[in-house]
C-alpha cells in the first residue's frame, strides 16, 4: 500500500503539540482591523485548539 500524503494546505494551518493536540489560528484577523476594538485583536493573536469534533478528520490530513 503506498504511503499517505500529507495535505499540504493542512500542514500550513495547523501544528501538533506536544501532547498531541492540534493549534489553529483564529479567523477575522486579516483585514478590517480598524472596527475592532484592541482587546479583541489581542486574543485574536493566540492560537486556538481544534475542537474534539474536527481533531480525527485534521489528523488524518497531516499524516
Amino acid at each position: 500500500m503506498p504511503k499517505m500524503k500529507t495535505n499540504r494546505a493542512a500542514m500550513k494551518r495547523f501544528k501538533k503539540t506536544g501532547t498531541g493536540k492540534i493549534r489553529r489560528r483564529k479567523a477575522y484577523k486579516s483585514h478590517l482591523l480598524t472596527g475592532k476594538r484592541p482587546k479583541r485583536k489581542r486574543s485574536l493573536r493566540k492560537d486556538a485548539a481544534v475542537s474534539k469534533a474536527d481533531r480525527k478528520k485534521i489528523r488524518r490530513l497531516l499524516g
